[in-house]
């Protein structure tokens, strides 16, 4: 009798808090041929080195920023790489995203996705994106189908006036299946947006040399884009960044946001917030995407409220929290 009851309140503790309980964590990243996928699983080696972690996290490749707010709201991932714009649809449920998932919550604002709207060099006039549309009929990728590149590359050419549904014949591929219908000739340009240097704009560049151009953003274009969710900025490439790129390219870049659940431990994502920023050298060696991170920034542009966790870490490094990052369930609670 005495077992039995004991088995019954073992299962009972089990079953009371399995958020907190968990041990096995996994980290949506995007596609093999993106910044997201090797910084995620830079990121599990991070945890797998840290012999007292006391978890573990699996990064896994995926469409991207759609894909994962959907992997989130459905706990098939707990902890995501996403564009900022993404998180901010989600939680508010806008754009394409219906219903608002408020259990979303920030660990850090990470790299700048940048944009890279690609078109083959005989078709461009004045080297921004109004040479967009200019096509006519041209097979042109804005991304995998439901993806976030082909999403936010809607919203920036909506934005800008350019009707890509006339215009555009389109294409649906992921980044290294892009170069390589560029390269072959099978499409004219492609949208790409992710950390410089992206491993697809640099095998298209080796190939392609002066043949391809990464268009420019001016700042009309840039204020246009910014109307709705103010999160881009004029961003250089310095000559260089690519193969063969002699000159600067003046595009436009965002943040990126690492985002998980609510429900996963305030330990948990205040151990991960940890690694990140002190493990952040070795971070930068691995890829170069990161080395534009500081402590110091890692707030800026985030859409969501902070985890516990990571709103824990920062407090003890004593960076300034925006009353807009404190989690709502820590709206009243006095400061440690």
């Amino acid at each position: 009798m005495n077992c039995t009851l004991l088995l019954c309140t073992l299962l009972l503790q089990t079953c009371s808090d399995s958020s907190h309980q968990r041990s096995n964590y996994v980290l949506a990243t995007g596609t093999t041929g993106g910044t997201f996928y090797p910084v995620g699983v830079a990121l599990s080696t991070l945890v797998k080195a840290e012999t007292e972690a006391g978890f573990s996290l699996t990064a896994i490749s995926s469409a991207g920023s759609m894909e994962n707010i959907k992997l989130l709201r459905d706990n098939q991932s707990q902890f995501a790489l996403v564009l900022a714009i993404f998180a901010a649809w989600a939680y508010n449920g806008e754009g394409p995203i219906s219903s608002p998932q408020s259990d979303l919550r920030s660990i850090s604002g990470m790299w700048p996705n940048v944009e890279h709207f690609v078109l083959q060099s005989d078709l461009v006039t004045s080297g921004t994106l109004s040479d967009l549309n200019s096509l006519q009929g041209e097979r042109y990728v804005l991304g995998a189908r439901n993806s976030g590149a082909e999403h936010t590359g809607i919203y920036i050419l909506d934005a800008l006036g350019i009707d890509y549904q006339r215009k555009f014949t389109m294409g649906y591929m992921t980044y290294g299946a892009s170069a390589s219908a560029m390269q072959d000739g099978n499409i004219v340009g492609m949208n790409v947006p992710a950390g410089p240097p992206v491993t697809a704009i640099t095998q298209a560049f080796a190939q392609m040399r002066s043949n391809m151009t990464v268009l420019d953003f001016d700042s009309s274009q840039i204020a246009a884009i910014n109307q709705r969710y103010p999160l881009w900025r004029a961003y250089e490439l310095p000559p260089g960044t690519y193969p063969y790129q002699d000159e600067p390219i003046m595009t436009a870049a965002s943040p990126n946001v690492l985002i998980v659940r609510e429900d996963v431990s305030e330990q948990i994502v205040y151990d991960l917030t940890r690694m990140l920023w002190e493990s952040l050298p070795t971070l930068q060696q691995i890829h170069s995407a990161t080395r534009s991170m500081q402590l110091q920034e890692a707030l800026q542009g985030i859409p969501v409220p902070l985890h516990t966790g990571a709103l824990r870490y920062y407090r003890e490094r004593a960076i300034p929290i925006p009353d807009a990052l404190t989690p709502p369930e820590n709206l009243n609670a006095p400061e440690n």
